[in-house]
This record gives structure tokens, sequence and C-alpha cells, in this order.
């Protein structure tokens, strides 16, 4: 009997040792210490059904992008000049999250590394997926006008290898930020050693990143493959994104975001946060364009550089670069995508040189009813078409996983009433089956397929630069003026330091004021 009592005292203080560990393990929540905090069985541990928890240091910034901080700001127009005749570019306080974002428009240059990979991949099978992606060369045309010399070599010869890409619409644009995103998380599987380099990919043994995930592309095994903890698995599995080896997708800016990066108002504050001091939560002037709050394109110290033009623009009717030995901007067309002076937030070219597609549809009251925080127009709802078995589908011939829209039944299952579809494009724009205000081809050139652009280029005048005025024109058409960059969004804290998020006290205590 004393035994049995001696052999219930231990295992009660084993008992009450394991909860204190508990206890102390929900100081580490979530970064893959070895207890749950609120079961307190332990992680990581296939003995214990292998639940995992990765110790995640933090996203970093990505290969050729700048961190851009979220924060509010006023959208719209920036000075008093006069408005548009669109009158479209009123004055709202919106936020925005942080992201990061592309240092510079996108070049010819890599976009021709999308138009080789797509033509070794496809090229054999499917070379309408080649020509499809291809710019359109022909937007240098003009009928009184001779540029076939950019026509022959604007996209394809060296000398413009730094220069932006042009003649790409909207939807090719988005396109080239899919393959970005797959290309990007394919290498970082492979210096994880989960994958080998496979450059005889084709058809339907193409790496996406959702493929993948869901276990639909092998690829070749490579020598560090995740280690399976579950006891039940096959004892190595494909990573998925609760291991935070993928990157977010790459895609286009919103306008308010490519608006606010555009604005670098965080040059306007006098006393930013640095790692010695908090910063103060105030802008001294808003910006009339990207460099700085003055209402000038000419660089104003006293220095070799005062009198410079700051932009690529056409300074008047038929003045394009000024007179020989002494070129106002030096550049005829666009310029190579990092001249000129960067903004506060390091981006090049947030004025003049090519305008830039944004994410959004056009609607020419798009500040009304506006979502106060991240706002954006065309939100296209989908998700993975599934099997009867209610398993995803199995891949195209490209490759990729189907999608399709979201169903109405599907939106109001949910207990979404706002809208009975997952297109919203159209969504409180002022339209309705009675009045029929949109109907494109009737009475407007304005529909869902409408997308926005801005950021002025070397074909505009002055007043085009300002990063409120916004202009819009049919997503599959293209110019020799439109560009793009893109963007990616930020995960977790908005700080790009990996700090947590949320205003830190350390050990301090609630003390009664």
């Amino acid at each position: 009997m004393k035994r049995k009592l001696i052999g219930i005292s231990l295992l009660c203080i084993g008992a009450a040792t394991f909860f204190t560990a508990c206890s102390s393990g929900s100081k580490n929540k979530g970064k893959g210490a070895g207890i749950s905090s609120v079961t307190g069985w332990p992680l990581n541990d296939r003995r214990f059904g292998g639940y995992e928890v990765t110790n995640y240091p933090g996203q970093l910034t990505p290969v050729g992008m700048v961190f851009v901080q979220g924060g509010r700001f006023t959208m719209g127009a920036t000075d008093d000049e006069m408005p548009t005749l669109d009158n479209n570019s009123h004055r709202r306080t919106v936020s925005v999250s942080s992201f990061y974002m592309d240092e510079t428009e996108v070049s010819n240059v890599s976009y021709r590394e999308y138009t080789y990979w797509a033509s070794r991949v496809y090229g054999n099978d499917f070379p309408d997926v080649v020509l499809r992606i291809q710019p359109d060369s022909t937007v240098w045309r003009s009928p009184l006008g001779f540029n076939e010399n950019y026509v022959k070599n604007y996209f394809q010869h060296a000398a413009y290898n730094n220069y932006p890409v042009v003649g790409v619409n909207w939807y090719q644009a988005n396109d080239f930020c899919q393959w970005r995103t797959d290309r990007v998380n394919e290498l970082l599987l492979i210096y994880a050693g989960e994958l080998r380099p496979n450059a005889t990919q084709s058809g339907e043994d193409v790496f996406t990143t959702e493929s993948y995930i869901n276990g639909m592309y092998q690829g070749t095994e490579g020598p560090g493959k995740h280690r399976d903890l579950d006891p039940n698995g096959a004892g190595k599995r494909v990573r998925k994104r609760f291991d935070g080896t993928y990157l977010p997708d790459y895609r286009l800016p919103t306008e308010a975001e490519w608006e606010y990066a555009a604005l670098g108002l965080i040059g306007n504050n006098p006393t930013p946060e640095n790692k010695r001091r908090r910063g103060e939560e105030v802008v001294t002037d808003r910006n009339v364009y990207p460099w700085g709050p003055k209402n000038t394109t000419r660089y104003g110290l006293h220095n070799q550089y005062q009198g410079e033009f700051e932009g690529n623009f056409m300074r008047a009717k038929g003045d394009a670069m000024g007179v020989a030995g002494g070129l106002n901007d030096n550049a005829d067309i666009t310029s190579p995508v990092n001249s000129f002076l960067a903004n506060a937030f390091g981006l090049y070219n947030m004025a003049g040189n090519v305008n830039e597609w944004v994410m959004d549809t056009y609607r020419p009251k798009s500040h009304e009813d506006v979502n106060e925080f991240r706002p954006f127009r065309g939100n296209n709802y989908q998700r993975f078409r599934l099997q009867e078995d209610g398993t995803v589908e199995e891949v195209d011939t490209l490759g990729r996983i189907p999608y399709q829209d979201v169903t109405p039944s599907e939106i109001l299952a949910n207990g979404r009433y706002e809208s009975r579809t997952g297109s919203l494009g159209s969504y409180k724009d002022g339209d309705s089956l009675s009045n029929n205000f949109y109907a494109y081809g009737t009475n407007t050139l304005i529909n869902d397929s409408t997308k926005v652009y801005k950021g002025g280029s070397w074909a505009d005048r002055a007043f085009w630069l300002s990063p409120g005025t916004r202009r819009y024109m049919q997503g599959h058409l293209s110019s020799n003026q439109i560009g793009f960059r893109c963007v990616m969004d930020r995960l977790g804290s908005p700080d790009g330091d990996n700090q947590p998020g949320g205003n830190s006290f350390g050990r301090q205590k609630y003390h009664k004021r």
C-alpha cells in the first residue's frame, strides 16, 4: 500500500512539473517551441501525433523589391490643380497594409526571360501559349510617324535590355506575376534541397506552386525532402504553406497601394522610427509629385544636378527631350528603368517613363462607398475546381490546377449577403438593371474589363505625373506608354525588420495610474 501511494505521489509530481512546463511553453506561442500552449502536448514530435509548428524567422525582402511600410494617407488629387473632365480623383483618407514593390518597372530583359521560359516549356506542344504572352511591338506604329525601328528592336535588341517593357496588356501583366510566383517558389524548394533543377519540364509536367502543394507535380526529389512527422504518413512529404517556405503571390498593385508608394510620404516624416527611437505620427507636407513636397519637375538642391528634370515626360507640344547639347530629360522615348531619382521608398520612375497598370477595375466614382482599409474594386472570388468526390481536379495540359468562380449558392451558404456574385467589378457602382448606366458600347466604354493605369509616361504632360491622377483602358489593349511592376503582400507584422506586431512593453505590468 505504501509503495502504491509513493507511485501516485510521483505521478502527481510529474504531472505538476509537466503542466508547469506547459505554462512556460505559452511564452513561446507560435515559435515551434516544444509544447502546445493550449493542450500541453509536445509539438513536432512523431510519438505524440506529429503536429508541426515552424520556427518562422520572418519574411525576407524578395529580390528586386523594396519594402513599403503601410499606413494612412489621403488618396486622390494631390494639389488644387484643375480636375480632369472625369472629376474622379476626389480626396479620401484610407489605409494600406505594408507590402513589397519592385524597385523599378519590369524591364524588357526580365520579360524576355518569361517568354524564353514559355518557349522552352510550351513551344513544341502549345505554340499558341507562347504567342499569347508576347508584347505587341506594333504599339510603336503611328499613322503619321516613322517608328519601325522600335517595332523591330525595342523589345528584342540588347540596347533596350534595361528599358521598361511596353505593349503588354493587363491580362498579360497578371500572367507574368503568376509565372514569377511559381519560378521563385520552385527555386526556394531547390535551395531547400527538396527538389532538383528540372530544365526539361513541359506540358502537364510543369511546376506551379499550387500543383506541387497538392501533390500533382513530382519533379525530381532532392536530398532534403521534408520529413513527415505524421505517424500515418509516408516518412517524407512536400512542404506546405505552414512550413513558411513559400513566398506570397506576386501581383499587380492595387490603385491605393500604387498611389501610396508613389507619394513616398515616409520622406515627409521629420522623425521616422529607427532602432533607437520610435517614430512620430506626423507628415509635414503633401507631395504633388513622387520626388517630394514641391510643385516642380526639376531638381532643386544647389549642386551639379540643380535644374535637371526628375522624370521622363513631354514638357510641351513637340518637345520630347529638349535641344541638342542641352537635353532636358535625356530620353527621346522611354529611359532605363533605374534612371532618374528614386523616391523616399527607394522606387524609381513612379512618375514618367511609362504609365503602369494597377489591379483595379475602373469606375469614375470609385471614391464613393470606398473601403477605408485596403480599398480595391475588381474582386473576383474563385476556388479550385473540384471533382465529384470533393477532391481537387487534376492539372490541365499546361500543368495548372483549374479554377472556377465561387457560385451564388456558396456565397449565401457562407452567410455573405452583400453580393450574390463573386465577380464584384460592378459592386455599388451606381448601375442597375433599371437604368443600365454602364451599358458598354451603348452609352459608355466602361465595363468590368476596363482597368486603371497611373503614373504618366514619356509622352505625357507633367499633370499626369501626379500620383492622384488616374486613367483607364480596356484590359485587353496595350500601348507604348504603359508598362507595369509587381508587388507582394507583407505577411505578419507591418514592420519590415520582422519585429512582432503591436506595441511591446517588455516585462512591464499593469499599474494603476
